[in-house]
């Protein structure tokens, strides 16, 4: 779960079960990842993990300027940046295909476009989102 397979080629260890297995390459073949992984010597030990969820330390990960986890965001406090209003918290995000989507939960629920337009100003650290919203938000 990326928004790239390139992103997932850059990390020196991934995690099975909470265990660090070492990358000892990866590259990309029709939008997958192919690595090999230490201790992964045949197509047997590849079959066993068919299935596995592999993991990523968020500290080993390098983000560009301006993007954030998915789980760094949810939970965050949703603001107006024109009125200071108090909007509800980031309750979800859906991945949708041209952009993901904020769904916002407060006195209703509003669904915010992830774009430059809407999202003015994301601040984890603080706790907080502000949104400029049109009308019919």
């Amino acid at each position: 779960m990326a928004d790239s397979p390139e992103f997932l080629t850059e990390f020196e260890n991934i995690y099975i079960d909470d265990k660090p297995v070492k990358v000892m390459s990866a590259r990309i073949q029709k939008g997958n990842v192919i690595a090999n992984l230490e201790g992964v010597d045949n197509i047997d030990d590849a079959i066993k993990l068919k299935g596995t969820v592999f993991k990523i330390r968020k500290t080993d990960a390098r983000l560009e300027n301006g993007r954030f986890f998915i789980s760094d965001l949810i939970g965050l406090k949703a603001v107006d940046a024109e009125t200071g209003a108090d909007l509800g918290t980031v309750n979800d995000i859906l991945t949708l295909p041209a952009n993901n989507v904020y769904v916002i939960k407060g006195k209703r629920e509003i669904l915010v476009p992830a774009v430059s337009e809407f999202i003015i100003e994301t601040n984890p650290e603080e706790g907080y989102v502000k949104l400029r919203l049109i009308e019919g938000m």
